[in-house]
């Protein structure tokens, strides 16, 4: 590795990996896994930083995972992204309004608690990218509600009202 270039140090270290490739496949292979040698290893491109791989042999590299007794063992399933929460799906104001849960009995401590609360759950920067508009929907049905209640709260201390 000393006094050679990196370029020549994986040069070097293709050749050997592909040495290996070919003697596992005649027969030679130990039971220790071995690199997969791709087909195109690497494209460098000068003054870039443009790099690629040979997409199946790298595909192939992470097939297949072994214990530490050189056993095989079942690779991993393929991600499956979460199923969004039925509430972000409810845009009506009905349907936000019964989430809400306002009785008309609430303390402005309370409902500032209550719109924090559902901010939690519905905020559009808390939410995939594509459920954003229905959570702004959601959020703005709710503040204009919260908001509401508060108005009424006031009006109701300021004459003299209570609860």
């Amino acid at each position: 590795m000393f006094g050679r270039s990196v370029f020549e140090t994986v040069l070097e270290r293709l050749k050997a990996e592909a040495q290996e490739a070919e003697a596992a496949a005649d027969g030679k292979a130990s039971l220790a896994p071995t690199a997969v040698a791709p087909s195109t290893p690497f494209v460098f491109a000068a003054g870039s930083a443009y790099t690629s791989a040979n997409h199946a042999a790298a595909a192939a590299a992470y097939r297949t995972v072994f214990d530490d007794s050189g056993q095989e063992m079942v690779a991993p399933q393929p991600f499956v992204p979460p199923r969004p929460p039925p509430h972000l799906l409810r845009t009506a104001p009905e349907d936000v309004a019964a989430d809400l849960g306002l009785t008309g009995r609430e303390t402005r401590a309370e409902l500032v608690a209550l719109r924090r609360a559902f901010a939690r759950d519905n905020h559009p920067d808390c939410v995939p990218a594509e459920l954003r508009a229905n959570a702004t929907r959601r959020m703005t049905i709710a503040n204009m509600l919260l908001d509401e209640t508060l108005r009424r709260l006031q009006a109701e201390e300021a004459i003299g009202l209570e609860r």
